[in-house]
């Protein structure tokens, strides 16, 4: 059988690239920089529905949203979902391109059964960049088992206001600090050998952390100097010294221009200044808000066509600005096809150089082996103590003194919930569930299984998070008052779900 130049994996990348977009029509290209999620791709029973695909995705597709983290699959589930959105795009597709699949994975791959880690923050307090890279060599295994090839982290905005709702998902307000993480934890992922590589993304691009009010999508204002020196720095020092292949834009305005919509800021200062020959994602519906929220474009087709011009190659989670609009902005002469084509060289680039054409399949006899080991969990609990900062002992009330304590309170909202002391991106913080995070262990017999015996335990919720409910006030006080010491375990709730305070 003849191969085609682009099956050959002999020949170069770039020879291979211009061969493919040479053979591709209009819509096989504009497909390459869209997404789609597993609830168009899936039936209610978490299985491969070809008959959706053939609807929404007949074309071909760029990349799959999170089929295991936004679906509810396990592990082994997943992996053979993954493996049969790359059967359909390889039979029922004309040149059988496959997808690139991504998942998010800033603590620990955020699935069902993905070991999790200590936030982001908890890393950065370890100052021990080789335990990072430890970490995401463990998550890169699992990631591969499931077949995403792409990883939507690790966040590297710096954390100047703390009002701000994702200080925990940074690694600190230091550009040194972050830079060494980030490209300890991007090595860690990427690995050496491309074919067994899952890719990082650097996010938010760029000074995402220095948002008016502590605000997720307020504006930016920072002189250019500070810009380049404090928020530029972590990406540069990645992009020179791991290679990273991908970075996510970012939500927020700067000086007045919208990330998403910035030539300066996503082509002339990160290709043209930084250096980076990677692809550009969106972050979660940015393209979009162009028109919904900055109001700089007057259609979702406008916004699309600023987003592509600026230099943001693809669109998460799905597409709405890309897609079916681009192609008629294309026929229409509102965008050139030059610019089209190269953000598709740039994705097909990546796809080739993950090896994804001759190896688009997984092994689904024994993925669960590589969730939830024994090392990974010892690698978890010792980046937990090498995170702890004790920053004042008072008294010199700490270490608790074992023969004069008999009783203890543990009183507040999360001192028996592992759900809110984990962080805002594990499984549990982003899926409603009726389940704790960590359903067969409990915090409260967790602390009670490292004590004498004779020692009691008093627990009491006290309040909630999110009420103004003051029922509880009275038990704990009642149960301060007969024990030895009070712990309080106070704090937010983070994430996208459970947010509302039960009753």
């Amino acid at each position: 059988m003849n191969l085609k130049l682009y099956e050959d994996k002999n020949a170069p990348v770039n020879k291979r690239v211009d061969d493919l977009l040479g053979r591709m029509t209009l819509e096989e290209k504009v497909a390459q920089l869209g997404s789609v999620g597993p609830d168009v791709l899936l039936n209610d029973k978490g299985e491969f529905c070809p008959e959706k695909a053939k609807k929404v995705i007949p074309e071909g597709i760029g990349q799959i949203t999170r089929i295991a983290g936004a679906s509810g699959l396990e592990p082994t589930k997943a992996a053979k979902a993954a493996n049969d959105i790359q059967y359909f795009l390889e039979h029922h597709t004309r040149l059988k391109i496959p997808a690139l699949l991504h998942e998010e994975c800033l603590s620990g791959l955020m699935t069902k059964g993905g070991t999790a880690y200590p936030q982001s923050i908890g890393m950065a307090c370890t100052w021990n960049p080789q335990l990072i890279k430890a970490m995401t060599e463990e998550i890169r295994k699992q990631m591969l088992a499931i077949g995403a090839r792409l990883g939507l982290s690790p966040v590297v905005d710096l954390a100047r206001d703390l009002r701000w709702g994702r200080v925990e998902e940074t690694f600190g307000e230091d550009p040194y600090l972050t830079a060494s993480m980030a490209v300890a934890y991007i090595q860690g992922l990427q690995g050496i050998e491309p074919e067994k590589s899952v890719l990082g993304t650097l996010k938010h691009f760029a000074g995402h952390g220095f948002s008016e009010g502590g605000r997720n999508h307020a504006s930016v204002n920072i002189a250019p100097r500070d810009f380049r020196e404090q928020c530029l720095f972590p990406y540069e020092a990645a992009i020179k010294e791991a290679q990273v292949k991908a970075i996510m834009s970012s939500y927020h305005d700067i000086d007045g221009i919208p990330c998403a919509a910035s030539k300066s800021l996503l082509t002339d200062i990160l290709r043209g200044e930084l250096g980076f020959n990677g692809m550009v994602v969106s972050d979660y519906n940015n393209i979009k808000m162009l028109h919904t929220e900055h109001r700089i474009a007057e259609t979702m087709q406008q916004a699309g066509i600023l987003a592509l011009e600026a230099g943001l190659d693809i669109e998460l989670p799905k597409t709405d600005c890309y897609g079916e609009l681009l192609v008629e902005a294309v026929k229409s002469g509102l965008i050139s096809i030059d610019t089209v084509e190269q953000a598709v060289k740039r994705h097909l680039e990546i796809k080739f150089m993950l090896g994804l054409f001759e190896n688009r399949y997984i092994e689904t006899d024994n993925v669960i082996s590589v969730f939830e080991t024994k090392e990974q969990r010892q690698l978890a609990r010792q980046i937990g103590r090498e995170s702890i900062v004790l920053l004042k002992n008072e008294n010199n009330l700490l270490p608790l003194d074992k023969n004069k304590i008999k009783s203890i309170a543990l009183i507040g909202p999360s001192a028996d919930s592992t759900r809110n002391v984990l962080g805002d991106y594990v499984y549990s913080a982003h899926v409603d569930s009726p389940e704790d995070a960590v359903p067969v262990v409990s915090i409260l017999d967790g602390v009670k299984a490292k004590l004498d015996k004779d020692v009691q335990v008093h627990f009491a919720e006290g309040c909630g998070i999110m009420n103004n409910s003051s029922d509880g006030f009275e038990e704990a006080i009642e149960i301060a008052k007969k024990s030895d010491i009070a712990v309080v375990v106070i704090g937010g709730r983070s994430g996208l779900s459970g947010l509302v305070d039960p009753g």
